[in-house]
Parts: C-alpha cells; sequence; structure tokens
C-alpha cells in the first residue's frame, strides 16, 4: 500500500490501530492462560494498599502481549522512513527487555523486587545513550528542539545528548511509576500515543505539500508505529481494566515508556511530553516529594506514594481514578495538539 493521498493515510493508520488491537486480543485470549499456568504471578507489595492484597496471583509480564502486537503491526504496515521507524521498534523492545528481566526475577524467586536499582539504571542509560547519539547525529533530528506553542527551534548543541538521555530515562521510569492501578498506564499512554499519530499525520500533510519528502517519509513512518503502539495498548486493555486479569509489569511500562520518548524525540517535541504526559509528571513528582520530605523531615507529603495510591487511601474507588486520570489527559492531550503549528 502507498501513501497516495488523505484517505489512503487515514486507510493506513485505521489498519495498523485495528491490527494491533485484534493481535493484542489474540495474544491475550492465549497468553494470559498460558500466563497463569506457569504461574507467572505478580508479587503485591506489602507496603502498598491493603486492598492489593486480592490482586496477589494475578499473572503479569502482560508487556509481551502489547510488544508482539506493535511489532507485528508495524511489520505489516511500515511504510516512509523505514530506518527510523525500526529504530523506534528496537529502543522500544530493548526497554522492554530489561523489564522481562526485571518481571522473570520477580516470579521466579517469589519476592516484590526484581533486578537491582543500579542494574535498571545501567541498562537504561546504555539504550537512552543509543538514542541521544542516533538522534543527534541524524539530520532529520539534530541537536534543535522545538518549543511548544512557538515557532522557536532551541540547539542545544552538544547538551542535546544528556537532555535526551535524561528526557528518554524519565519518561520510561514514569510510566512505570504510573502503573499501579488497573488500566491506568496503558489507557493514559494510549491516550498519549494516538495524539502522537494526530502529529505525525498533520506533520506528513504539511511537509508532503512543502515538497519535504524525506521529512513526510518519516513522518509517515513513526505515524505507524504510533498507531501500532496506541492499538496493542487498547487491545491489552481488554484484559487490564478493572479487575485486570494481567498486569503488564515492567516488561510493558519500560516499553511503553520508551516507545512515548522515542516518538517525542523524532517530533523534537520532548517538552512537549510535560504537558500531554502530564499525570505520568505528577505521578513521578509524587514520589520525589514523598520520599525527599521524609529523608528531610521525617515526614510524609501524601498518605502514600506515587500519587494514584493516595487518592485510593482517601476512599476514592480505583475506577473512578483511573477515569479521572483518562479524562485529564484527554484534555491535556487535546492542548498538546492545538500547541504544533502544522
Amino acid at each position: 500500500m502507498t501513501l497516495t493521498g488523505d484517505k489512503t493515510v487515514m486507510d493506513i493508520i485505521i489498519y495498523t490501530v485495528l491490527m494491533a488491537f485484534i493481535i493484542a486480543l489474540a495474544a491475550g485470549y492465549v497468553g494470559v492462560p498460558f500466563l497463569k499456568r506457569l504461574k507467572l504471578s505478580q508479587q503485591v507489595r506489602d507496603d502498598g494498599p491493603r486492598s492489593h492484597l486480592s490482586k496477589s496471583g494475578t499473572p503479569t509480564m502482560g508487556g509481551l502481549i502489547i510488544m508482539a502486537a506493535f511489532t507485528a503491526a508495524v511489520f505489516l504496515f511500515a511504510q516512509g522512513g523505514l530506518d527510523m521507524i525500526w529504530f523506534s521498534v528496537a529502543v522500544s523492545l530493548g526497554f522492554g527487555f530489561i523489564g522481562l528481566l526485571d518481571d522473570l526475577i520477580i516470579v521466579l524467586r517469589k519476592r516484590s523486587l526484581g533486578l537491582k536499582a543500579y542494574q535498571k539504571i545501567i541498562g537504561q542509560l546504555g539504550i537512552a545513550l543509543i538514542v541521544a547519539f542516533f538522534a543527534y547525529n541524524n539530520p532529520s533530528i539534530g541537536s534543535k528542539i522545538i518549543i511548544p506553542f512557538t515557532n522557536i527551534e532551541w540547539n542545544l548543541g552538544v547538551w542535546y545528548i544528556p537532555f535526551t538521555v535524561f528526557t528518554v530515562v524519565a519518561m520510561v521510569n514514569a510510566v512505570n511509576l504510573t502503573d499501579g492501578l488497573d488500566g491506568l498506564a496503558a489507557g493514559v499512554t494510549l491516550i498519549n500515543t494516538a495524539a502522537f499519530t494526530i502529529i505525525f499525520y498533520g506533520l506528513y500533510k504539511l511537509n508532503s505539500v512543502n515538497g519535504q519528502m524525506l521529512a513526510a517519509a518519516n513522518d509517515s513512518g513513526m505515524m505507524v508505529f504510533s498507531a501500532a503502539v496506541t492499538g496493542a495498548c487498547l487491545g491489552f486493555l481488554r484484559f487490564n481494566t478493572h479487575p485486570a486479569k494481567v498486569f503488564m509489569g515492567d516488561t510493558g511500562s519500560l516499553s511503553l515508556g520508551a516507545a512515548l520518548s522515542v516518538m517525542a524525540v523524532v517530533l523534537r517535541l520532548q517538552l512537549l511530553l510535560v504537558l500531554t504526559g502530564m499525570m505520568f509528571v505528577l505521578t513521578t513528582v509524587s514520589v520525589v516529594l514523598q520520599v525527599g520530605s521524609y529523608k528531610l523531615r521525617k515526614k510524609r507529603i501524601f498518605r502514600m506514594a506515587p500519587l494514584h495510591h493516595h487518592f485510593e487511601l482517601k476512599g476514592i474507588p480505583e475506577p473512578k481514578i483511573v477515569a479521572s486520570y483518562y479524562i485529564i489527559t484527554i484534555v491535556l492531550c487535546l492542548v498538546g495538539i492545538l500547541s504544533v503549528n502544522f
């Protein structure tokens, strides 16, 4: 299928979303019972909300469903700049592999903690450095980032590399921290990737009209990638909404965080993640504030961190918290789309 018109482009987006969704559904119906038979179950932390103890025994590593779905959909519908799209897939799978190791240690050793912190960060920094150097040396990306709501391009020079490393590692761990309620991380990620799909589509049309064919090719490739991740999350939610039949584990959360950050890097809109991914940001900030406050003052700011657990302990039902995060994210993503000058 070739990109010959607006309808064809939209068809590709829809086909990609639907294919990833169908593959995720099929993988879930087969994989969830398989994970259960293997007793690859979530080890619930004793210091978490007491209501979560009933979730003990729920299969984890459901992120494999997401990864399989978006990889297969990309393989079927890859268009345009193939180097960019396959690099994005490789980065997402690389972070997913780190998460898979973490999940395997947890379930095989029957404990709530997997890889040691330094092991995780070394792996994450290694892949993030690859992303930063790839982008820095790619003529379609380079060292400039775009400031949302303006036409300003900020040239970071060599500082682009540490900035991008920080962006990737921060987003990966932010999604990981948000994965604490049924359907929360997958749903918020889905809304973000759907917004990025729209942005890639808009930029593809703009660059095509202006004759910038290399940029248009990259946009069309990344449009397929973001659509595939959107469909994969949508299919996964069939099994992850409350009450969850499977958890994505670090396998899924690290992979999704990587996918989101790579989309932003390719768009040169890393700063936009602060807006569209605000619920990820607030989740991370709540953890930093809680830990900092306790170490400095021996007092807690929240009843429990991350933030969604604070709301749980205030008596707000889990589905209502998740729905609120969705609503806020939808509004912020709409504003984020408006911030991009097509």
